[in-house]
């Protein structure tokens, strides 16, 4: 039986994984390559970013199923075979859900339209629009083609549904005890469900629609993570083979002149204060507390990859106009990402007056760099920030460890000059001064890039991203954060060996010049989409339901990631 696609179904309860204020953390933000409109360079159209929708509709008396693409701005008619539709690391959330007989109990999945995170961050919005078939449709999933273990479900869940504590509809699924087909009303709204994918990978999801006696099918690919190049991938059902693309080539990039940098750009690292025999050394740890290794900044550079791409939000004001982008390192772990925190711990309290300070001389950039922190009540604090001016001091105490947000404005190589300086027992003034490269984006190979302070120009990005402003911040039951006037401190990080959860700090607190120190990191819960209701055909609700912690996944494969499994409905 075939029930249609209505707003008053009822849905599933989603419990996030989630720990105080989420702020820019929903799902660190990311989308490879991508401006917000399709590129096709001699491949497939890969649509990364803004509004799809599939359109069941009478061509010369015919059925088509068709893909408006308004990704662009003005929308533009293809044919869903021809595209690659892009669901990049950022639309990863950690969940607990109820439809554990389907996905586990505990999932990472990859959702399009998430609950919390639609709106936010940089992916595809896909939707399903009837009306111009003449009737009602029927969509079934007709063939389904992805990774092993991986699996796909189309289902309806609104704030109002969590609200209610009501259940998610589930519309489609390649689970065997998942619907399979659903109504799609003539009435020409839109709807907007979620689409979840438990596992990296290319995915062939078929369709066949029906209305008055006529069909059509069609197959929509979908790269789900950031293993896979979509651009490689051969659109539809993987049989017709397209022109390799034939782009722009890349920037060349410089040449190092010293020996090649270690590239770091996942996990936890600490800006270090460290004793030293001429009083104070700053250095880089990297690793935990139980294992870690120790690097001059002047060899090391920092990928900030695509994933940390994000909108800024309402609130957030310091940061840029809502919506615009900006490259954010979260205060809480993610993984695939960098970590940042800083470090006095090697200090005892007795060993300096007052506190530490660390400094921020310059940034050379294609943007703005700021640091900030965050409260579990939603307050931000500022701690350095390039845009209104440098030098910036953020004073933090001995033998303390805390954890802060980083942000950077646009793509591009970075060198941050830090000085970090402390007044010993003694009385004796020490500092050290040192220069820090960064790669945010994709544009440059971090290995390409020379370390340090180099004194030759650094390459700049292949598709350099305007000067634009930061995410808004993913905040759930919590209101938008407002800046808070300079503090004497504040509730420190996470603990530096704290999981992808944020564990309270259980060191000192720090405090800085420009606001209060850092606060608890968090994160936010989430599940789908708000949209008009879908309506389930068979037996099972089996849901793959969203959730707020962002977390980027690793796969493999080139065209697929892993072993393939297909399934004839």
């Amino acid at each position: 039986m075939t029930t249609a696609l209505t707003r008053g179904s009822r849905p599933l309860a989603i419990m996030a994984t989630a720990a105080g204020a989420a702020v820019f953390i929903g799902a660190a933000g990311l989308v490879a390559g991508g401006s917000g409109t399709a590129r096709a360079a001699g491949g497939p159209v890969v649509i990364e970013d803004g509004a799809i929708d599939l359109v069941p509709r009478l061509v010369d008396t015919a059925l088509r199923l068709e893909l408006d693409d308004h990704s662009g701005g003005a929308p533009v008619v293809r044919d869903p075979s021809e595209v690659v539709v892009h669901a990049g690391p950022a639309t990863k959330e950690e969940v607990i859900s109820p439809a554990y007989p389907v996905v586990g109990e505990r999932v990472d999945a990859y959702f399009l339209n998430g609950f919390l995170n639609a709106g936010r961050i940089y992916a595809p919005e896909p939707g399903w629009k009837g009306g111009e078939a003449g009737g009602d449709t029927e969509v079934r999933l007709a063939d389904f083609d992805g990774p092993d273990t991986g699996l796909f479900a189309l289902y309806t869940y609104t704030p109002e549904m969590d609200a209610d504590d009501a259940p998610a509809v589930q519309h489609l699924g390649s689970d065997d005890g998942a619907p399979h087909s659903f109504t799609l009303p003539g009435s020409g709204e839109r709807t907007e469900p979620t689409w979840a994918f438990t596992q990296e990978g290319v995915y062939r999801l078929t369709f066949t629609v029906t209305a008055g006696g006529r069909s059509d099918t069609e197959t929509l690919a979908v790269v789900v993570g950031d293993d896979v190049d979509p651009a490689s991938v051969v659109p539809g059902d993987g049989t017709t083979p397209t022109e390799p693309p034939d782009g722009p080539t890349p920037t060349p990039t410089a040449t190092p002149t010293r020996p090649p940098a270690h590239v770091i750009d996942n996990g936890h690292l600490d800006l270090a204060a460290r004793p030293a025999e001429d009083g104070l050394a700053f250095q880089i740890k990297e690793g935990t507390s139980q294992n870690y290794a120790w690097h001059e900044p002047g060899t090391v550079v920092l990928h900030v990859k695509p994933a940390a791409k994000r909108k800024i939000e309402e609130g957030y004001a310091f940061l840029g106009e809502p919506g615009e982008p900006v490259w954010l390192l979260p205060m809480r772990q993610v993984d695939g990402l960098v970590w940042l925190g800083w470090s006095t711990e090697e200090f005892t309290t007795a060993d300096v007056r007052g506190d530490v300070s660390f400094r921020l001389d310059s940034v050379q950039g294609p943007g703005s760099v700021a640091v900030f922190s965050t409260g579990a009540t939603g307050g931000v604090s500022v701690g350095l920030d390039s845009r209104d001016g440098l030098p910036d001091e953020l004073h933090h105490s001995a033998h303390a460890h805390s954890h802060w947000n980083w942000t950077f404005t646009a793509e591009g190589v970075y060198r941050t000059t830090f000085t970090v300086g402390a007044t010993l027992a003694d009385g004796r003034t020490v500092s050290d001064t040192e220069t820090l490269a960064w790669v945010v984006g994709n544009g440059t190979d971090p290995s390409t890039v020379v370390p340090g302070d180099a004194a030759e120009p650094t390459p700049a990005p292949t598709s350099p991203e305007p000067s634009a402003t930061v995410p808004t911040p993913s905040v759930s039951d919590t209101p938008p954060p407002s800046t808070t006037p300079p503090s004497s401190a504040a509730p420190p990080g996470p603990t530096e060996d704290a999981g992808p959860v944020p564990v309270p700090e259980a060191s000192h607190p720090a405090t800085t010049g420009r606001g209060a120190g850092p606060a608890n990191a968090s994160g936010s819960g989430g599940g789908s989409a708000p949209a008009g209701g879908l309506a389930a055909t068979g037996s099972g609700a089996a849901v793959v339901a969203g959730g707020a912690l962002a977390a980027l996944g690793a796969g493999s494969g080139a065209f697929v990631a892993a072993r393939r499994r297909r399934t004839a409905r």
